[in-house]
């Protein structure tokens, strides 16, 4: 286990979306590198998910939240596009998302609104 793992009552909901109530820590790379990206507290954050989808990939599922975090505050620190997909796929693979359903999704936020 992590501390990302192991964190809980991190968000709460807010309409559609969520914001942290906790700072949310990931790890770059493996446990020890001493890279950290930590969310702050108070920062709002979705799990975009086109209608169409929504049958398959639901917006609300736990197991997605902290990665769409990441993810989300990756892009608002001006990562690029690659580079916070890559942290967003390897946080849904330290919740326990398997490959398929992965490799889909992080194919997904790489190409959602590209320029």
């Amino acid at each position: 286990m992590s501390i990302f793992t192991d964190q809980s009552d991190w968000h709460k909901p807010q309409g559609d979306a969520y914001v942290t109530t906790a700072v949310l820590q990931w790890e770059v790379g493996k446990i020890g590198s001493g890279l950290w990206v930590r969310v702050p507290w108070g920062f709002a954050f979705d799990m975009s998910v086109p209608w169409w989808l929504r049958w398959l990939f639901s917006p609300h599922n736990p197991r997605y939240l902290k990665a769409a975090a990441l993810h989300d505050w990756a892009l608002f620190d001006n990562w690029d596009r690659v580079a916070s997909a890559a942290l967003f796929n390897d946080a849904l693979k330290a919740s326990g998302v398997g490959s398929i359903e992965r490799f889909a999704m992080t194919v997904g936020v790489i190409m959602w609104k590209w320029k």
